[in-house]
C-alpha cells in the first residue's frame, strides 16, 4: 500500500491532513452596530418603541387587574342596605371598594328617587368614563404593533439602496462579501421590526382580552342594580 502510494506521487503524511476550515461569528451587537448610521437609527427607535410597548403593556395590566378585584358579596351587601333604606351605609360601601364596579354603583345609589330611565343613563355615562380610564394609551400598542415592522421594513428597503448603489458605483466589480454583508445587516432591522411588533400585538389582545372581562363585570353589576330597584317593595 505505501509503495502504490509513493508510486502515484501522493506523500502518505499529507493523508492525514484535513482542509482547515474557519468559522466566521458575528455577535448581535455587532450586527447591529454594522448597519452603518441609518440602520443605527432605526434600530434605535425600535428599542425605544419597545420600551414605550413593554412599560404600557404591564402599568395597563397592573391597572386592570386591580380593576377586577371585588368583593363577591358586595352586591348582596348593596342589595341588604338599600332594601332597609340605609342609601349611605351602601355609598360608604361603594367608596369602600374603589371599583369602577363599585364606581359605577355609586352613581346609580346617587341617583335613587330619580326615574329608571334616568339611573340607567347616569350608569351608562360613569361605565364609558370608567371604560376610557380602562383603554387608556392601549391604543398606542396597537400602533406600535402596525408601525414596527414597517420601521423595519424602511431600514431594510435603505440598507438595500445603499448595497445596490455601491454595486452601481463600482461598476458591477464591488466583492461580494462586503456586497453580502450589507444586505444582511440591513435584513436585521426588519427581524427587529417584526420582533418589537409582534411583542407589542400580543400585549395589546391580552390588556383588550382582559379589559372586556372587567366591561361585562360592570356591566352584569349594573344590570344587577336595576333589578334592585325594579324589585316589588
Amino acid at each position: 500500500m505505501l509503495n502504490f502510494l509513493i508510486q502515484e506521487g501522493v506523500d502518505p503524511a499529507l493523508q492525514d491532513l484535513e482542509p482547515e476550515t474557519t468559522e466566521k461569528t458575528l455577535s448581535i451587537m455587532e450586527l447591529l452596530m454594522n448597519g452603518g448610521l441609518g440602520g443605527q437609527i432605526i434600530i434605535g427607535v425600535l428599542f425605544v418603541l419597545l420600551f414605550v410597548a413593554v412599560y404600557i403593556y404591564f402599568e395597563r395590566l397592573f391597572a386592570i387587574k386591580a380593576a377586577s378585584k371585588m368583593d363577591r358579596n358586595f352586591m348582596n351587601q348593596i342589595r341588604d342596605n338599600v332594601a332597609s333604606g340605609n342609601i349611605q351605609a351602601a355609598r360608604v360601601l361603594c367608596a369602600q371598594q374603589n371599583s369602577p364596579v363599585s364606581r359605577l354603583t355609586e352613581k346609580g345609589i346617587s341617583r335613587i328617587g330619580s326615574p329608571l330611565e334616568d339611573i340607567n343613563t347616569a350608569i351608562e355615562n360613569a361605565g364609558r368614563l370608567e371604560v376610557y380610564k380602562l383603554e387608556k394609551n392601549v391604543s398606542i400598542l396597537a400602533t406600535i404593533a402596525g408601525a414596527a415592522p414597517m420601521i423595519g421594513f424602511l431600514g431594510t428597503v435603505i440598507g438595500m439602496v445603499l448595497a445596490f448603489h455601491q454595486l452601481a458605483t463600482s461598476s458591477g466589480q464591488a466583492e461580494m462579501g462586503s456586497l453580502a454583508e450589507g444586505i444582511y445587516t440591513a435584513m436585521t432591522t426588519t427581524v427587529a421590526g417584526l420582533i418589537v411588533g409582534i411583542i407589542a400585538y400580543m400585549g395589546y389582545n391580552h390588556l383588550v382580552v382582559r379589559t372586556d372581562k372587567v366591561v361585562h363585570q360592570m356591566e352584569a353589576t349594573a344590570v344587577d342594580f336595576l333589578d334592585l330597584l325594579n324589585e316589588p317593595a
